[in-house]
């Protein structure tokens, strides 16, 4: 599959898509009319039923990842609900949002001669319907949404609030818009025994993981987590040590540090303010571990910061 390089556009909304839709809107990369395919956040409070399908293009086919608020997607007069936390893919013209929820969404919105370029040679490894729709550019359907694994949740999340610098934006969207066509647009390999329980472990750990960076300062015990994900506390151990290669204690100490570390250089927060947030009620502990994590006294921190760009 080829990912051609899109340059990023400024965020602004396709012209009669959402008109007069107070919504909360945000095109993260790309442009559908100019460029072929659009990243877009959306995030809006409970409200009257929203008509959706006015959001959809002709030429689309799109890709919603569907965290919060419940929504359908219709065609030839037969409906298919997007629950929470499930995601899906379309070609269709007519959608509703529904009213008093809250919706919480990514989608990326494809056209169809550039999904065409995208996964040209690779045509019959395609989703069945989507194969469909590139064979026919008139075609409209809309597949059985599925649950979104702890890693496709956490993906949503990072899109959402990435974690680099603006000046690389453009090049980390660009490889996220391919990671989602390569995870969501094939037909899935048929899944061996031993792979299923490995992706299970993994999805565990990363489970952990998002709980732990969600709760820093309040962590819930060994015994809570094995609960939430549904294993006992020693097997849990075990699976975590091997996907992060890293204890639980160790892999919260190193996100607390480098939450730490955020709050330091943004300025607004001091020391010890910065230590309670990430859950330590001694600084003498907080310091030790902060040095030990990050090579750096963090009274030093922000200053160090900015040696080392000199």
């Amino acid at each position: 599959m080829l990912c051609h390089p899109i340059p990023s556009q400024a965020a602004h909304p396709e012209q009669g898509a959402w008109d007069g839709v107070r919504t909360g809107w945000l095109q993260l990369y790309g442009s559908f009319e100019r460029l072929g395919v659009s990243l877009e956040w959306h995030d809006f409070p409970a409200g009257p039923a929203l008509d959706w399908g006015r959001s959809f293009h002709p030429q689309g086919i799109e890709l919603c990842l569907n965290q919060a608020g419940t929504a359908a997607v219709t065609v030839a007069g037969e409906s298919v609900r997007f629950q929470p936390q499930t995601a899906g893919i379309y070609a269709a013209s007519e959608g509703q949002r529904d009213a008093g929820s809250a919706h919480r969404f990514l989608t990326l919105e494809l056209r169809r001669d550039y999904l065409a370029a995208q996964v040209a040679g690779s045509e019959d490894a395609l989703a069945a319907p989507v194969r469909a729709g590139l064979l026919d550019r008139r075609s409209r359907f809309v597949t059985p949404p599925r649950p979104l694994t702890s890693a496709q949740t956490a993906l949503v999340e990072r899109v959402a609030a990435p974690p680099v610098a603006p000046s690389a934006l453009p090049l980390w969207y660009q490889g996220k818009v391919c990671a989602l066509l390569a995870e969501f647009f094939f037909t899935p390999e048929p899944e061996l025994f031993c792979t299923r329980q490995q992706r299970v472990a993994r999805e565990r750990v990363e489970r952990v993981q998002a709980i732990l960076r969600e709760r820093l300062a309040q962590p819930p015990t060994l015994e809570e987590l094995g609960r939430e994900v549904g294993v006992s506390q020693f097997y849990l151990s075990r699976i975590f040590s091997q996907e992060a290669r890293m204890t639980i204690p160790q892999y919260l100490r190193r996100v607390r540090m480098e939450r730490a570390a955020e709050l330091l250089r943004d300025g607004r927060h001091n020391v010890t303010e910065a230590a309670f947030a990430v859950g330590y009620s001694s600084l003498g502990h907080f310091s030790k571990s902060f040095c030990e994590v990050l090579g750096c006294c963090p009274t030093l921190y922000p200053h160090a910061r900015h040696l080392s760009r000199r």
